[in-house]
């Protein structure tokens, strides 16, 4: 067991020589293939669709337990596939962007498709099982099956046709709110709640960031290559612009639901985020630099790793104020004034 490479690639994406890999555990070998350093995200939209029922006091700890592992599951075996697609599709050729900043298990030659493919179907069938346990216990709620059925059209048809057709951010936004938030609260909750749909948007902007600053970091390759992305549709400037309003989206969101009362003032927290934000907008107001400046970490990843930032350091204040929103509600003295 390599805990010190565990760690590593659940904190960023590893580079490994094939001497390196053939002497890595079967857990390392997973967590890199389905670059775990991301799955963070998902964790915490399944975490808060699991505060937003515990907050109606419908919370129940296995369905739970069975969503964040299934979310985590679909993600990771979406990563692999992902790869598999790109690979069979020659995008990563010619030392795609891709190739350049980390391991990609299959391009690189540390597995073969076969290989590759049933570390896809292992992870893939765990998330279909955890999707099927939660038809179970929803007594097959007809809603409940066509939320595992977008989940795994959303798994599968990502990479291609979505990405390719600009409808790869599109998906990432409807995804990671109101499928995973929204739709994680309804298979807890047992009803659908537009307000908890409206809650779950600023965390899922910022996760949309990610993916819309890394789509900008290889515009001008996937161009090349034509996958047409958001940012290649409406270009590299448009897109920065794009990022900085889904950072800033999420405050006057939050404040909105505060002044309907459907948060506590408590969710004020998120200013403490502010910091991050004020340190990682300045570089999406210029295009990315031709070369690496000094101290910059994960070359040629650029605008990606500022999202990334920004969106953990909002969504853990996001979750905290959450919890800290509950607390104040179920507090007998203060049940009644929140209402």
């Amino acid at each position: 067991m390599n805990f010190a490479m565990w760690k590593k690639a659940l904190n960023v994406i590893p580079e490994v020589t094939k001497e390196e890999w053939d002497a890595l555990d079967i857990i390392s070998k997973w967590l890199i293939s389905t670059r775990a350093a991301v799955l963070i995200m998902t964790f915490i939209s399944a975490a808060l669709a699991g505060l937003f029922a515990w907050r109606d006091g419908s919370f129940s700890f296995l369905p739970w337990l069975a969503l964040v592992f299934g979310l985590i599951m679909a993600h990771a075996s979406n990563n692999i596939f992902n790869d598999y697609t790109d690979f069979v599709r020659g995008v990563d050729k010619d030392n795609y962007y891709r190739n350049i900043y980390g391991a990609q298990p299959i391009a690189s030659g540390l597995m073969t498709k076969r290989q590759h493919l049933t570390y896809f179907a292992v992870t893939g069938l765990m998330a279909l099982a955890a999707g099927l346990y939660l038809v179970f216990v929803n007594s097959n709620d007809p809603v409940v099956w066509v939320l595992l059925g977008l989940g795994m059209f959303f798994v599968l048809f990502y990479t291609w046709p979505l990405k390719y057709i600009a409808l790869g951010e599109v998906a990432v936004l409807l995804v990671w709110g109101p499928l995973m938030i929204g739709g994680g609260y309804y298979v807890l909750a047992h009803q659908w709640n537009w307000n908890v749909v409206l809650a779950c948007l600023p965390y899922a902007l910022g996760v949309t960031t990610v993916i819309f600053g890394k789509h900008i970091d290889k515009l001008d390759k996937d161009k090349a290559k034509n996958i047409h992305t958001l940012p290649v549709v409406i270009g590299e400037k448009a897109s920065r612009y794009t990022v900085l309003a889904m950072m800033v989206i999420p405050y006057f969101l939050t404040a909105y639901l505060i002044a309907i009362k459907f948060f506590t003032p408590v969710m004020a927290i998120i200013l403490f985020a502010l910091p991050t934000f004020l340190r990682v907008y300045p570089p999406f107001l210029k295009p990315k630099p031709e070369t690496a400046p000094e101290g910059q970490r994960g070359w040629p990843l650029y605008f990606v790793g500022y999202g990334f930032y920004n969106n953990r350091a909002f969504g853990m204040y996001f979750m905290v104020g959450l919890l800290l929103d509950i607390v104040l509600r179920i507090l007998p003295a203060t049940q009644n004034f929140w209402r």
